[in-house]
């Protein structure tokens, strides 16, 4: 019988599919759904402190609206203050209870103070480990890249500090070395890495000519920037690899562990092909083991990885592109 089974920042998983973090996991009865299909662990949605500011900035705006209307009531009228993260919290202390496969949580902070602050907190309510969201759009012309990255590292140190339980940073590819910048974060503390992050990107619709909320899932194929950095990754860092975004079937995730990951987290896939997907992906994993002779993840984990490919050690850079172009003609010549 096939063995599934991945030790991730620390914690035993049944099999390497993680549900990464979306509005879909909020909900308990869909949960359980994903549980009992075979999911090996769960991120919650992410705790955000914009979110939170903002909740807190129209609760004051409501609550004060009426205050020059009727002034000699103010004296009497409660003084309310928004809770905070604790809602969030009651939800994550919620889940976890719920559930027997381990849960992380996300956290998508702003100041410096409320990372430590809020992965304190985080750690009380009983998961298995936190994943910190790191994401920076760059509006200051005059900063450069070492200092947002600087200011990104001392953030895993300060909470490194005051949590025991394990860290994972979720990045996206838009840093200029994103190598030595893994390197830093895993000296200051985090025990693995999520590649890559799924953003919300802006929109314009040209006829209203306004900005528009879009709902961008990724797509299949999609997975081969962090295919990339996984290959390169493995074995040069003692860190897990935790593959993301446009991994949709158990072959995206058998690929990716060939290439030296520990790990994916799904999203997309589940939400165009619906939950039963995990399952899907589970048997197509186990088959493809079969076939093969692997009785477990180790037996091929990185087996194709930059540094195992002794023969051809050029396949994970520019090389590979240079090839590319030197054999078009028989690449991208059509079918007779």
């Amino acid at each position: 019988m096939n063995n599934l089974k991945v030790n991730y920042m620390g914690i035993d998983l049944k099999n390497p599919i993680i549900i990464g973090a979306s509005n879909m996991v909020t909900d308990l009865d869909k949960l359980k759904k994903v549980e009992e299909q075979g999911a090996s662990a769960i991120v919650f949605k992410s705790l955000f402190e914009e979110q939170i500011q903002l909740e807190r900035f129209q609760m004051d705006e409501s609550l004060s609206q009426y205050n020059d209307l009727h002034a000699e009531m103010i004296t009497t009228h409660p003084n309310i203050e928004h809770a905070g993260p604790d809602e969030h919290l009651v939800k994550i202390r919620a889940a976890k209870e719920s559930l027997t496969i381990p849960l992380i949580a996300s956290l998508n902070a702003i100041e410096n103070e409320t990372w430590t602050e809020y992965a304190k907190l985080i750690e009380e309510t009983g998961v298995d480990g936190i994943e910190l969201n790191f994401y920076k759009t760059p509006l200051d012309f005059d900063k450069n890249a070492e200092a947002i990255e600087n200011e990104q590292i001392n953030i895993v140190k300060e909470i490194r500090k005051n949590v025991s339980i394990p860290l994972s940073v979720k990045l996206s590819s838009d840093y200029s070395n994103i190598l030595n910048l893994i390197k830093k974060l895993y000296a200051a503390g985090a025990d693995s890495f999520v590649l890559f992050n799924s953003f919300f990107q802006p929109d314009i619709d040209i006829e209203s000519e306004q900005h528009v909320k879009t709902f961008s899932l990724s797509n299949e194929g999609d997975y081969r920037k962090a295919l990339r950095y996984s290959g390169i990754l493995f074995e040069n860092i003692k860190a897990d690899i935790c593959s993301s975004h446009g991994i949709f079937t158990g072959t995206d995730v058998i690929k990716m562990i060939l290439a030296g990951s520990t790990c994916v987290q799904v999203v997309s896939t589940l939400y165009k092909n619906g939950l039963t997907q995990i399952g899907k992906m589970i048997t197509e994993m186990t088959e493809w083991m079969n076939s093969k002779n692997y009785r477990n993840i180790d037996e091929f984990r990185g087996k194709l990885s930059r540094k195992s490919l002794s023969s051809n050690p050029f396949v994970y850079q520019r090389a590979q592109y240079v090839d590319l172009l030197l054999n078009s003609e028989e690449v991208f010549s059509p079918p007779r």
